[in-house]
C-alpha cells in the first residue's frame, strides 16, 4: 500500500529529534540560551563560515541582513525575480526599491550578463546590492557575481535558502560552500520544514564579516548592547543600551535543540535527495515532452527542489492532485505579483523568468519519500505526457 497523499517536501522528525525538543523544554532556558549558541556554532562549522546567527525564520534573517547592511529608503536592490517574495520583500521592509533581474535558461539562477547591462545601463553609483538566491538547491557562481559586484560597489546578499551543503567549485578548484562568508557579505538559511534542516520555523544568517556578525546579533535583539566597549555608561550589571532600532527575531532552546538533531542528518539528507534525483533523471531521460532539471556543472547542487518543465503544467498539476500526488509550483515570479506591479514592474521585464513560470512544476522531493511513492509518481506523470501526445 503506498501512502497517499503524497506531497512535494516534507519534514523528518525522528525519536531522537522529540527527544531532544523535550530535554529543552525541561531544561532552566527555553528561550534564547545555551542550545541556541551551540547550534550557531556547529552550523557555522558545517558551512565553513566564521560566524552564524540564529533567527526566528528566514524572512527575518532576510529583514536583518538587509537592516545591517543599511539599507534604506532611496536605495535600489536588484533582486532575482526567481524567488520567493520574501527575497524581495526584505528590502522593501527598509523603504528601498527593487529592480528585478532575470534567469538563466538552463540553471534558473540570476543571469549574470543581463545583470551587468542592467548595471551599465545604469548611472553609476544607482544600485547599492544585490539579493542573489542559490534556487532549487543550485550554488550561484558566488566568485563571478563577487567581482560584478566589487567592480560596481555592490554588496551581495545570498539567499541560499535551498542550498545548505551544497557548493561550487571557484576557478582555483576550491570547494566553496554556499554561505561560507567568501564572496557574500552575507548568506541566508531557512529551516522551514519542507528545507534540508528542520526547526518548524527558524532561520540562520552567516558571515566572515565581524562588523556584521556583531550587527545582525544585535538588531535580533531590539538593537540592545550590554557591550560596555559601545555604551554611553553602564550604571552595573543589569544595565543595558538600546543603541539602535532592531527586532525580536530570536530563536528558541527547543528549536536549536531540533536544529542540533537535525543536522547530524544533514549529508544522509543530501545523499538521499540525489538517490531520488537520479531515479527521477534516469525515468525522464526518453520521454518526449519533458524537460529535467539541468545537471550541475563544476557544483555539488544541494537539490531542495526537483522541478520539470511541461507544456501543459496545469494539466499536470491537476492531474497529480487527482491521484493524490501534491505537487508545487516554484515560483510566480515576484516582479507579476500585484504589489510589486503597482510599484511598476510589468510582465515583459523578466521574460526568461516568465517562460519558465507557465510549465515549471515541482515533483515530491524529500528524504523519506519512498521508492514505492516515487514510483507511483514516475508511473503518473509518464500516464499523463503518454496521453497528451
Amino acid at each position: 500500500m503506498i501512502k497517499k497523499p503524497i506531497p512535494y517536501g516534507h519534514q523528518y522528525i525522528t525519536d531522537e529529534d522529540a527527544a531532544a525538543v523535550i530535554d529543552a523544554l525541561k531544561a532552566n532556558y527555553i528561550t534564547q540560551g545555551p542550545r541556541v549558541e551551540e547550534f550557531e556554532h556547529k552550523f557555522a562549522e558545517y558551512i565553513g563560515v566564521n560566524h552564524a546567527t540564529a533567527v526566528s525564520n528566514g524572512t527575518a534573517a532576510l529583514h536583518l541582513s538587509a537592516l545591517a547592511l543599511g539599507v534604506k529608503p532611496g536605495d535600489k536592490v536588484l533582486v532575482v525575480t526567481m524567488t520567493f517574495v520574501a527575497s524581495a520583500n526584505c528590502i522593501r521592509y527598509c523603504g528601498a526599491d527593487v529592480t528585478f533581474c532575470d534567469i538563466d535558461k538552463d540553471s534558473y539562477l540570476i543571469d549574470l550578463d543581463k545583470l551587468r547591462k542592467t548595471l551599465e545601463a545604469a548611472p553609476k553609483g544607482t544600485y547599492k546590492g544585490i539579493v542573489a538566491v542559490d534556487f532549487a538547491g543550485y550554488p550561484v557562481d558566488l566568485e563571478k557575481l563577487s567581482a560584478l559586484a566589487k567592480e560596481f560597489n555592490l554588496w551581495v546578499i545570498e539567499d541560499a535558502c535551498h542550498a545548505p551543503g551544497g557548493y561550487f567549485v571557484d576557478s582555483k578548484g576550491i570547494k566553496q560552500y554556499c554561505g561560507n562568508g567568501k564572496f557574500a557579505d552575507l548568506t541566508v538559511f531557512s529551516f522551514h520544514p519542507v528545507k534540508h534542516i528542520a526547526t518548524g520555523e527558524g532561520g540562520m544568517i552567516t558571515t566572515n564579516k565581524d562588523d556584521l556578525y556583531d550587527q545582525v546579533s544585535r538588531l535580533r535583539s531590539h538593537g540592545i548592547t550590554k557591550d560596555p566597549a559601545i555604551m554611553s555608561k553602564n550604571d552595573g550589571g543589569w544595565y543595558y543600551e538600546m543603541i539602535e532600532l532592531g527586532c525580536n527575531y530570536r530563536m528558541t532552546e527547543f528549536q536549536a535543540a531540533l536544529g542540533l538533531s537535525q543536522l547530524k542528518r544533514a549529508e544522509w539528507g543530501l545523499t538521499r535527495r540525489y538517490e531520488i534525483v537520479d531515479k527521477y533523471n534516469k525515468a525522464f531521460a526518453h520521454i518526449e515532452g519533458i524537460t529535467t532539471p539541468k545537471v550541475a556543472d563544476n557544483c555539488y547542487h544541494a537539490y531542495h527542489l526537483y522541478i520539470i518543465q511541461v507544456e501543459d503544467r496545469k494539466g499536470l498539476y491537476d492531474f497529480l492532485r487527482e491521484k493524490e500526488i501534491l505537487s508545487q509550483i516554484h515560483y510566480i515570479p515576484v516582479h507579476v505579483q500585484p504589489y510589486y506591479k503597482q510599484l511598476g514592474s510589468k510582465e515583459g521585464d523578466c521574460p526568461v523568468a516568465e517562460d519558465y513560470y507557465k510549465h515549471c512544476i515541482s515533483l515530491p522531493l524529500f528524504p523519506i519519500l519512498t521508492d514505492e511513492q516515487q514510483a507511483y509518481v514516475i508511473e503518473q506523470v509518464k500516464t499523463f505526457l503518454k496521453a497528451s501526445h
